[in-house]
Parts: structure tokens; sequence; C-alpha cells
């Protein structure tokens, strides 16, 4: 099988690239009966993933927001541990980003960020 990660920005940086694809390798090779109980679904302004997480309290939760990658993990004292990272295609408002855990299930609400324009037009004289 060949492997090669792929490049989706134009501010490349070969490690944390690498360091993803890697992450990515593992998680779907090794950590796949960890994806049953997850939904996720769109909306123009948003990511709802919803995870089923039983016996785990909020305190015992720890949610990361990376530019494109939320991870998602107990901590060590933690009856019950839970480790997952998910990349979405566009960059997360972190800002915005809701968490919200109810009977088991951890429903985040991850806002899509608004793309910055940094072009502009400039007059020839």
């Amino acid at each position: 099988m060949f492997f090669a990660p792929a490049v989706r920005t134009r501010a490349y940086v070969p490690a944390r690239g690498v360091d993803r694809s890697f992450e990515r390798f593992l998680n779907d090779a090794f950590l796949a009966p960890a994806a049953v109980g997850v939904k996720v679904e769109q909306d123009e302004q948003a990511w709802t993933v919803t995870l089923d997480v039983p016996g785990v309290t909020r305190e015992q939760l720890a949610i990361d927001v990376d530019g494109t990658v939320v991870r998602v993990k107990t901590v060590a004292e933690a009856a019950r541990q839970y480790q997952a990272a998910y990349e979405l295609p566009t960059e997360i408002d972190a800002e915005a980003t809701t968490a919200k855990l109810e009977n088991g299930v951890l429903t985040l609400s991850l806002a899509k960020k608004k793309p910055v324009v940094t072009s502009r037009s400039i007059e020839v004289k």
C-alpha cells in the first residue's frame, strides 16, 4: 500500500501534515471500532458532531480545537477512557464552538470559520 500525505493549504508545514496523516492512519487502522456511535452533520454555519460517551462526566472530558482538528479525550482519572480526533475540511472557529453533554451523549457544535479575504485591487498609475 502506498501512503502519501495530502497538501490541503498553501501554508504547508511538513511536520504537522505528516503528524496528521500518521494520526489519521493509526486511527483508521487500529481505532475503527471507536467510530461507532459517532454522527456528523453539516449545515451552512457549523458541523454538529454527536458522540456516545456513557459513564463520563463533564469534568472528565477535555476538548481541544486546533485549526481543522477537534480532539476529544477523557482525563486519566476517568473510569472509562475515551480518545478520538476528527479532522474537518475547513477551519473551526473555536470561539463560537459549543459542547453539551446530556445522558451520555456529547454534542459538539463546531462553527465554521469565515474565510478571510486578503486580496485587494491595486490601482495602476
